[in-house]
């Protein structure tokens, strides 16, 4: 069996959720995230006293069929649950003398057919004919029930309205229920049902922006965003290491963080204390690459010549890097080690993307053999080879070369790439895309993405693997958001830091059926060039960082604003639901905080083993500049709402399984009735130049097992060819190959 051991690779993190947020768990934590979702009662002016709401993310409604959640403050509830599939449906039992349905409202809805009690009662048309949804919409209402007890159900009916016919089948969704007790309804018989004053009250509350029912009580937890101490380095590259640290490593250049007497250019950041420890290197790492070993081995691959005096620096090129497992929790005996006359890759790469493969082993792709703006067929290196050294296809452990980096030129630096769980690769740069069998060193080509958009350096998206799960067999779906539409052959001078960016997101299914129907188009609610795409335990993914316009680097294009080539920061992060329905899957949150710090070239993201997402860097300079716009070394963290909630932590769990085992987790508490659990496993990536390397997130099976504190999990299978996360303990070494490059290069 090939074990997948979480405990070797610091980063692998164990994922647990209830309710409608997620609870992540490193196995040396006591961390996790819990939301439980219940029956509300409220005593308020606008609502007679003893009146019940049910929000959509209530234990008592069943739903049926397929549903994705969408939170926004917008909603009466705070959240919204939404399907776009035929015959789904929701049901409430309830006690009283009248019921009201609450959603959303637009173009893109359909029709449904509420039944109560068993009985057809009406055919609702769900259609509002505006471009943006209209919030807390009274779809159906009755106040005049016997009192007694009643059942709501609602389906999906998936016809169409005349006016949404482009669309597949129309949606339809759930905010709150809102239930009419039988004394409220006697209490103001003289009035007429007509004029209850409860529905009065909900059609008033449809007009204001956050509804009445939610003004008593405990404030609904929210988006926070706050300032944690500063980088020291300006933050180019970024990876967590443990439960307790993470690696920030920039280029050779005057930081404020000393150490042998000059500016240092990599250090260790503690992310309880925000307390930071310079590093030493030898090489310059401008613009390196980065993954981990399945042994837990960091491993740093390629940087740039010396280009600043003083600093002792050595050429960078074809450097490798290591920093191994460090079990000190204040980090003081944890260093990066560097022989470059011995360890060292066998060509030299500037922008290279590096990807763990399913044998344990590195696998680095592409770069130039020098810097500049751009790549070109002067300074291209279209090849890859691996680390350690492989002797496959004839190699000897020596470049091996790759028609589709010499096919994608010249926006085609840090492509964008992520191995696929059938140990297949997928990579990207340009327009262009393809799936790369590195063991039979096949290129299979994949359909160009759409309307032109380039989305690698200097022209530079971002790209994901989406969330793998046990539902549908781990299928895997790229998305692939931000860019520009701008030529990459012209001089750069001819390029503007006003051209706008690109709002495009594409995402595919990467099965024969999913590459037949192509890439599947939607749009960011502004455009972005640069931006960074973190990956939450819930599955939703936050776009931070980046610019609306113009390119990344600096000193190139004409109009640049200081250095930078890009200008019109990206404040404001936006939340992404891969589950919600087609064009309706970015949703904006009406308490989602807005930064005042620019984030552009040279910025970074990612989440933390505490669950919330760790921003920092900016540096669109030749050296450290306080030029607008200047070297950033503030860190800021953006706490998602689950951040602010009472949740049960992990006891107990293995710390290395094998794939196809069942294991089990202990749990602080016992979950209670009506919490839905799920468990992941998280990789949270090495981060350069909006390049998120082995990024994952991976959703396992997992039931309540004995005293509901207790989960049994089960890992993906142990299918032939099959492989996920991390691999084998230790990574193979070849050392006839490994000689070769030593001997060689």
């Amino acid at each position: 069996m090939a074990p997948l051991h979480s405990f070797l690779l610091p980063i692998s993190t164990l994922i647990l959720a209830a309710g409608s947020v997620n609870a992540h768990k490193n196995p040396r934590l006591r961390h996790s995230f819990v939301e439980l979702t219940q029956e509300t009662e409220h005593l308020t002016r606008s609502v007679p006293s003893g009146s019940k709401t049910y929000d959509s993310g209530s234990p008592f409604i069943t739903y049926n069929g397929k549903w994705s959640t969408a939170k926004s403050e917008l909603c009466l509830s705070g959240s919204l649950r939404t399907t776009q599939e035929r015959g789904a449906s929701f049901s409430l039992s309830f006690t009283g003398t009248g019921i009201e349905w609450l959603g959303d409202c637009d173009r893109f809805h359909g029709y449904a057919q509420v039944y109560l009690d068993g009985k057809e009662e009406k055919k609702v048309n769900l259609f509002c004919d505006t471009t943006s949804s209209r919030k807390q919409w009274s779809f159906f209402r009755r106040a005049d029930l016997e009192d007694g007890e009643h059942i709501i159900k609602v389906v999906n009916l998936g016809q169409l309205t005349p006016q949404i016919q482009r669309l597949n089948t129309g949606i339809m969704d759930l905010d709150t229920l809102v239930v009419t007790p039988g004394w409220t309804l006697k209490a103001e018989s003289n009035l007429g049902h007509r004029q209850n004053p409860l529905f009065e009250s909900v059609r008033n509350r449809t007009r204001i922006r956050r509804g009445l029912l939610r003004s008593e009580g405990p404030p609904r937890p929210r988006w926070e965003l706050s300032q944690h101490g500063t980088t020291g380095v300006a933050a180019m590259q970024l990876t967590v290491v443990s439960s307790s640290h993470a690696i920030i490593i920039d280029k050779v250049e005057h930081n404020p963080l000393m150490i042998s007497g000059h500016g240092a250019w990599a250090a260790l950041y503690d992310l309880n204390t925000d307390e930071v420890r310079p590093l030493e290197l030898k090489t310059n790492s401008f613009c390196a690459g980065g993954a981990f070993l399945s042994n837990g081995t960091l491993v740093n691959v390629g940087g740039a010549p010396v280009d600043k005096p003083g600093f002792g620096d050595i050429n960078g090129l074809q450097a490798i890097r290591l920093f191994h497992p460090c079990g000190s929790e204040n980090a003081h005996k944890c260093e990066i080690y560097e022989n470059p006359s011995r360890i060292h890759m066998a060509s030299p790469r500037w922008y290279p993307t590096s990807a763990r493969l399913d044998d344990g082993s590195i696998i680095i792709i592409g770069g130039s053999t020098r810097g500049d703006y751009i790549n070109s067929p002067a300074m291209n290196n279209p090849t890859i080879e691996f680390w350690p050294p492989k002797g496959i296809h004839g190699s000897n452990g020596m470049p091996i070369p790759m028609q589709f980096l010499k096919d994608t030129l010249n926006a085609n630096l840090f492509p964008i790439v992520f191995l696929l769980p059938d140990g297949k690769l997928f990579i990207a740069a340009n327009r262009d895309a393809m799936i790369y069998d590195w063991k039979k060193n096949i290129e299979k080509r994949l359909p160009s993405l759409p309307n032109g958009v380039r989305v690698t350096y200097p022209m530079t998206g971002v790209g994901l693997l989406l969330p793998l799960s046990y539902e549908n067999d781990y299928t895997p779906e790229v998305l692939i958001c931000g860019g520009s539409t701008l030529s990459d052959t012209v001089p750069p001078e001819q390029l503007l830091s006003q051209d706008s960016a690109s709002a495009q997101c594409a995402r595919m299914v990467l099965t024969e059926q999913g590459i037949a129907r192509g890439w599947q188009v939607e749009h960011m609610p502004e455009p972005r060039v640069m931006p960074d795409a973190v990956i939450l335990p819930t599955g939703e993914i936050v776009i931070v960082n980046g610019a609306k316009s113009g390119v990344a680097g600096y000193g190139n294009v004409k109009h640049q604003v200081g250095q930078s080539n890009a200008d019109n920061p990206a404040f404001t992060p936006v939340i992404y639901n891969p589950h919600a329905p087609h064009e309706r899957r970015f949703y904006h949150d009406d308490n989602m905080p807005t930064s005042s710090i620019p984030r552009l070239y040279h910025s970074v993201a990612t989440l933390t083993p505490k669950g919330d997402i760790m921003i920092a860097g900016s540096n669109p300079n030749f050296d450290r500049s306080e030029a607008k716009y200047v070297t950033e070394y503030r860190v800021e963290r953006l706490s998602p709402p689950y951040m602010q909630l009472d949740r049960p932590g992990i006891e107990e769990a293995s710390g290395a399984v094998e794939l196809g085992e069942t294991f089990t987790v202990r749990l602080s508490e016992a979950v209670r009735d009506g919490q839905e659990v799920k468990v992941a496993l998280m990789d949270f990536g090495f981060i350069s130049h909006s390049v998120h390397m082995n990024s994952r997130h991976v959703w396992l099976a997992a039931s309540l097992k004995g005293d509901a504190a207790e989960l049994s999990v089960t890992s993906p299978p142990n299918d032939e060819g099959f492989k996920i996360t991390i691999g084998a303990r230790e990574p193979p070494v070849d050392q006839a190959a490994l000689d070769n490059v030593i001997s060689k290069t």
